[in-house]
C-alpha cells in the first residue's frame, strides 16, 4: 500500500522528536524510494561538532551509502522544516526527484529564486503541518531562550 506525504512527514517528526532529546534543533528528514525508506537522520550537528550534519545531509548520505549511488534518482526527501540553502544545494546535486517538508522556515533567506529556478529538475511540496512540524521547533526555542 503506498503511503501519504503526511505519513511520512509524520515518520519524520519522531525523528525530530529524537534530535530534540539530544538536544538539537529538531528536524528530522526520510527519504524513499519505491515506497521504502533508504536513508534517515535528524540533526546531530552540534554532538557530532559537524556544521553540515543536518537531518537532511544524514539522510541523505545513509540513502547514498544504501543504493550505493551518489544519485538518489526518483526518491523523495521528507523533512520537518524547508531546508536551508546547503542542503537544498545537497538534495539537488543527488538528484531527489521530490522535496516535501512540514513547514515553512522563517528563519531562512527566501529560497523563491532558486526554486523557481530549479523547478525543471526537483517537484517540491509544502504540505504546510505548521500545528505538529512548527510547534516542536518553537517550544524548542522557547526553552532555550528561558535558559
Amino acid at each position: 500500500m503506498k503511503k501519504t506525504d503526511e505519513y511520512w512527514i509524520q515518520y519524520s517528526l519522531k525523528l525530530a522528536h529524537l534530535s530534540k532529546k539530544k538536544e538539537e534543533v529538531p528536524v528530522g528528514a526520510i527519504l524513499v524510494l519505491n515506497n521504502k525508506i533508504i536513508g534517515k537522520g535528524y540533526n546531530s550537528s552540534i554532538n557530532k561538532n559537524d556544521p553540515t550534519a543536518h537531518a537532511e545531509i544524514v539522510a541523505l548520505r545513509l540513502g547514498s551509502k544504501k543504493i550505493k549511488n551518489y544519485r538518489l534518482l526518483n526518491t523523495t526527501l521528507y523533512v520537518t522544516l524547508e531546508p536551508c540553502i546547503m542542503c537544498l544545494g545537497a538534495i539537488i546535486h543527488s538528484r531527489v526527484n521530490r522535496l516535501v517538508f512540514g513547514t515553512k522556515n522563517k528563519k531562512e533567506i527566501d529560497l523563491k529564486y532558486i526554486y523557481s529556478y530549479k523547478k525543471k529538475f526537483i517537484q517540491i511540496k509544502n504540505i504546510n503541518l505548521q500545528n505538529k512540524c512548527a510547534i516542536i521547533l518553537k517550544n524548542f526555542f522557547s526553552k532555550k531562550r528561558k535558559k
